[in-house]
């Protein structure tokens, strides 16, 4: 075998060294053709797996992706107070300190009537049962005729009456064992969140600095820069609207129909709550302001007020608030949220339905700024 002849500018000029192409666009062409695909079997298997390792490491990771949202929300924050020439330590533990003691406020003020409302409401529902049941009564009694006629088509008796066996399981150490685990939990998103405030530039500094050209590490800069920007704006507007949504419903139920304060803000508060989760929470909110207005009122019509008040706040709120205050820039396709929403939901519960729109918004982001994934941005508008 020879060796090749190298001439003084260091070029292999014979041998077995192929020529490479002039252009490189060339180049990548070539190798994006070379590249081999994966079959459809293998990515829906790849799919399913990661679902069930989202599902069964929920307990570890929803702690550290909540955390990195506080912290994504809380940084432009800390940027603010670092412009007065106050520490990042210091404006990170101010700013964790007081979402802390607005939240322990809230909970303080809204104890009590709720508290209150669950004990008188198994009462006044009690109550409410036999007018509904009667209601209910034609649909009853057709649906026993079906099954009395499907009965005897199938040659059954009918004057058999069906047994229901009901079984339930009381654990007492059940409250024992989940009540530390929930404890753990949040001292954990509070403490990740610190971290995360604290020390996130530097980790994200040094990951960046790990990949290999300088055009990778601009992209990822600038999608992580968008991504803070975008999601803290977002999240931050939608708070506001969801907040004066709920003094809106609150100054309704206490001015319009004579609901105490206290309880008044315990409505309101949940319903800026549920306002947070598209679509899911809005249908949550009007079968609870049903209960709740039949629960507290008498008047059939004045039991229907709640919902309604709420119903023509959220559409308000949903077709022309939102879409002017934030524009098409964040819009998401009501089918991909809605898909997003069971799917986030059913893997991590009423978690996962509020972390379902950030997270999509930081999928749409990532996709609008790779190149060639723009077709893909656009499906989620």
């Amino acid at each position: 075998m020879s060796t090749p002849t190298v001439d003084t500018t260091g070029l292999a000029v014979a041998g077995t060294v192929p020529d490479a192409p002039a252009d490189p666009s060339q180049t990548d062409a070539v190798a994006a053709a070379a590249r081999p695909r994966a079959p459809a079997s293998l990515v829906v298997l790849a799919a399913l797996a990661v679902g069930y390792t989202l599902w069964a490491t929920q307990d570890l990771i929803l702690p550290v992706l909540l955390a990195m949202f506080f912290a994504l929300v809380g940084n432009p924050i800390i940027r603010v107070l670092q412009r007065i020439r106050i520490p990042r330590f210091v404006a990170a533990l101010a700013v964790l300190c007081s979402g802390l003691a607005l939240a322990v406020l809230l909970g303080q003020q809204l104890v009590q009537p709720a508290s209150e409302w669950i004990r008188e409401a198994p009462r006044e529902l009690r109550s409410l049962a036999p007018k509904l049941q009667k209601l209910a009564k034609p649909m009853q009694d057709a649906n026993k005729a079906a099954e009395n006629i499907a009965r005897a088509a199938g040659g059954e008796n009918t004057s058999r009456p069906v047994q229901v066996v009901r079984t339930e399981v009381n654990d007492p150490y059940r409250v024992l064992t989940t009540t530390p685990r929930m404890v753990a939990s949040i001292l954990a998103v509070v403490l990740l969140t610190f971290f995360f405030m604290v020390y996130g530039q530097d980790l994200q500094r040094h990951a960046i600095a790990l990949l290999p050209d300088r055009q990778k590490k601009r992209v990822t800069v600038e999608i992580l820069h968008t991504i803070e920007i975008e999601v803290s704006r977002y999240v931050l507007t939608i708070s506001v609207i969801n907040m004066v949504v709920g003094l809106v419903f609150a100054a309704c139920l206490y001015l319009g129909l004579d609901l105490p304060l206290d309880q008044a803000l315990l409505w309101g508060t949940l319903a800026a709550i549920l306002n947070f989760a598209p679509y899911v929470g809005p249908l949550i909110g009007i079968v609870v302001m049903l209960l709740m207005g039949f629960s507290s009122f008498n008047d059939p019509v004045q039991s229907l007020l709640p919902a309604a008040i709420y119903l023509g706040l959220h559409t308000l709120e949903g077709q022309i608030v939102t879409p002017i205050v934030l524009g098409k820039r964040m819009a998401l396709s009501p089918l991909i949220l809605i898909l997003a929403l069971m799917v986030f939901g059913w893997i991590w519960g009423i978690i996962g339905l509020l972390l379902a729109v950030p997270m999509l918004v930081c999928v749409k982001i990532v996709l609008t700024r790779l190149d060639g994934m723009e077709g893909w941005a656009k499906l989620l508008e």
